[in-house]
């Protein structure tokens, strides 16, 4: 086991005692081992240590191990790795405990090579699940939470903890995209996401939603002088790296806007915790970027005026802009091409294509469909159409999307039915 990696814990739970100190033996030279000699007493024990697995004997009394299995995984809320082990020979009782989900189930006496390899295996193929896990629940940049795990993973914690919710906003970022390129745009995200990691706890998440947003949960945190310090903290740290990165001569005007939300005062949904920080956010962005505002009556009330031209620019504007074609909902798409119709002057014009899909796979071809087109193509989906209007293109230049959209559909071109027309 390498330096710092945690030692896997196994729970024995057995009546005897002799079978206990028998199994401890045998197991203490690999891991890290809490014993019960009752079924009652390791419902304890389970919850206090939270042990990587269960070896158990089958038959005790008051709690034989295939109730304490299922007491575990109730109270626990998900699998529990379990092996059982018997005196027993015969079949019946390794084919009902493999039926209750036990991952092996192993004769007694026991043979401590054969415990050791079997119990190694358990461990090995959790080890390959969990770090499954990690992976697809991490940002493969940044190494945060991804967009789903973070709204699953924070919206968990704020259900039942205190603290502060906060959206994070890595102000003029797109600058060092557009001026240096994305490889450079990889790296100062990369230094900004441990500047973040840098000013958390290990038992407070952080993820990244997209682009240059983020988000955090800081448990216990509930002093607006505690936030307003690590975002002094960001903002002063990310000048620092940047120049050193960029150049000393960098002048893009980087830095941190932080919209902040109390939990529980202000609920304990992600999503309303998400659009109130949103609302703080918008309130730094709008009185000049790089500080912090938190969400209150105070400081967000109900305005019926949208403010100034900047503030309404503010508001109307796209955030994150991704490449591909726009879309929106149908009602959306209606305004959009009734508007492009009226003032549409380019030589080329108009064309309207629309594709029917006869099959269930209108998730992965939505991906492809926005992923081919352009930033000025306007997609909407309705039932199993996709309906899109293109701009400064021919019937022609329309034939050259389906062949493209056709050739990234691989394997479903069958189920595609195409049409086009042009408009004006």
């Amino acid at each position: 086991m390498s330096e710092g990696e945690r030692m896997s814990k196994i729970l024995i739970v057995d009546d005897d005692e002799m079978m206990i100190m028998m199994a401890r033996h045998i197991l203490a030279t690999k891991y890290e081992v809490v014993t019960a000699p009752t079924g009652a007493e390791a419902i304890k024990i389970f919850e206090q240590e939270r042990p990587d697995m269960v070896l158990s004997d089958l038959m005790m009394p008051e709690l034989d191990g295939y109730e304490l299995h299922r007491i575990l995984q109730e109270k626990s809320g998900e699998t529990v790795p379990i092996m059982f082990m018997s005196a027993n020979e015969g079949d019946e009782s390794e084919i009902k405990g493999f039926e209750q989900g036990a991952a092996d189930y192993i004769h007694k006496p026991l043979k401590p090579d054969v415990l050791l390899r079997r119990v190694g295996n358990i461990i090995e193929n959790l080890e390959k699940i969990r770090k499954l896990e990690v992976k697809s629940s991490t940002d493969s940049l940044t190494k945060l939470l991804n967009k789903s795990a973070a709204q699953r993973e924070i919206g968990e914690m704020v259900k039942k903890s205190s603290g502060a919710f906060l959206m994070i906003d890595l102000d003029s970022f797109k600058l060092v995209n557009d001026i240096y390129g994305h490889n450079m745009g990889d790296k100062i995200l990369i230094r900004f996401a441990e500047l973040i990691k840098s000013v958390i706890r290990e038992n407070d998440l952080a993820g990244r939603m997209g682009g240059d947003e983020f988000v955090a949960f800081l448990q216990n945190v509930e002093d607006e002088k505690i936030l307003q310090v690590k975002s002094d903290y960001l903002n002063e740290k990310i000048l620092i790296v940047a120049r050193k990165l960029l150049g000393e001569e960098m002048q893009i005007p980087l830095g941190t806007s932080i919209g902040a939300v109390f939990v529980p005062s202000e609920g304990r949904d992600f999503t309303t915790l998400y659009k109130k920080a949103d609302k703080a956010l918008y309130e730094v962005k709008k009185h000049g970027k790089h500080s912090l505002a938190v969400f209150g009556e105070k400081n967000q009330a109900e305005n019926n005026s949208i403010g100034e031209l900047s503030q309404v620019r503010m508001i109307l504007g796209e955030r994150n802009i991704e490449s591909g074609a726009y879309f929106v909902d149908f009602e959306a798409f209606k305004h959009i091409y009734r508007m492009l119709v009226r003032t549409d002057n380019s030589q080329k014009g108009l064309t309207l294509v629309q594709f029917t899909l006869n099959d269930d796979f209108a998730k992965e071809f939505k991906e492809i469909l926005i992923k081919s087109l352009r930033k000025s193509d306007c997609v909407t989906q309705s039932g199993n159409k996709f309906l899109i209007v293109l701009q400064g293109a021919t019937e022609a230049d329309s034939q050259i999307v389906k062949a493209r959209i056709f050739s990234r559909a691989k394997g479903m071109e069958d189920k595609i039915f195409f049409e086009c027309e042009k408009i004006k």
